[in-house]
């Protein structure tokens, strides 16, 4: 004959598994993402006469303890996004749930001490889908930096090639005007060493000409000895040589 506490012992157990396994189920509704979390608490027993009339052991407690922490889990972390919980505020979550967790224990004579989440991923498939978006998003932002670097570029080759132009046509036209002033000047005092010594001008001319025709590789020329080009060769003043004077004829014998 079975004993009726078995019976209640087994009616607890079947208790304990029902509620353990619905808080394992779920339902993802398609604008939700599912979070597997591992998280453990830390807690001490504060009132050990209130703990053993609530809850009576340390096992029990830890099923309860668990089922309240999967529910303060999902309450919290179902408020947030998951970059949130992996990187953002991940502190202070724990913190918050700690907190509920520890209001929820006070009843059982319970103190929890500390929560901490060990692990938060997603699923393997969703895991991939959210690498694989934020690899595109990763690759998207560098295309779009990878663009902005290039017009940049652009604007500042653009922006030193006009300057450059604009620098080149003011060098170009500051050379003319040097080089307008320079021959002006070359041909006053040309005509000016002119007005006042012709044959010294004619000289220097003939010697400038000299220098430029007479190259130390090649010095031949094909001209006449008498050609206007020589004529200093021949006379220092550039002057043709002046004909001697004829000689008086004799005078005529007388006729017999």
């Amino acid at each position: 004959m079975r004993s009726p506490i078995t019976g209640i012992v087994a009616l607890f157990v079947l208790f304990v598994v029902l509620i353990v396994g619905y808080s394992s189920v779920f339902t993802v509704s398609q604008t939700e993402q599912v979070l597997v979390v591992d998280a453990f608490a830390r807690y001490r027993i504060k009132n050990a006469l209130r703990f053993y009339q609530s809850i009576g052991s340390i096992q029990a407690a830890n099923i309860q303890l668990t089922t309240l922490l999967n529910a303060s889990l999902r309450r919290v972390l179902g408020e947030v996004t998951f970059i949130t919980v992996v990187r953002d505020q991940r502190e202070a979550l724990m913190a918050r749930i700690r907190e509920q967790l520890d209001k929820e224990a006070d009843g059982y004579g319970i103190q929890v001490v500390d929560v901490r989440i060990r692990r938060a991923d997603l699923p393997e498939q969703n895991s991939q889908a959210v690498y694989q978006r934020m690899q595109t998003e990763r690759q998207r932002e560098a295309a779009e930096f990878r663009a902005q670097g290039g017009q940049k570029a652009q604007e500042i080759r653009s922006n030193a090639d006009r300057e450059a132009t604009v620098i080149i046509a003011e060098a170009n036209s500051t050379a003319e005007q040097v080089r307008g002033a320079g021959d002006a000047e070359r041909n006053r005092l040309f005509a000016e060493a002119y007005g006042k010594d012709p044959d010294f001008f004619a000289f220097y001319r003939s010697m400038s000409a000299y220098e430029t025709g007479l190259k130390s590789n090649d010095t031949r020329f094909l001209l006449r000895p008498d050609s206007d080009f020589f004529k200093f060769f021949s006379n220092s003043s550039g002057k043709p040589p002046v004909a001697a004077a004829a000689a008086p004829a004799p005078p005529a014998a007388p006729k017999p």
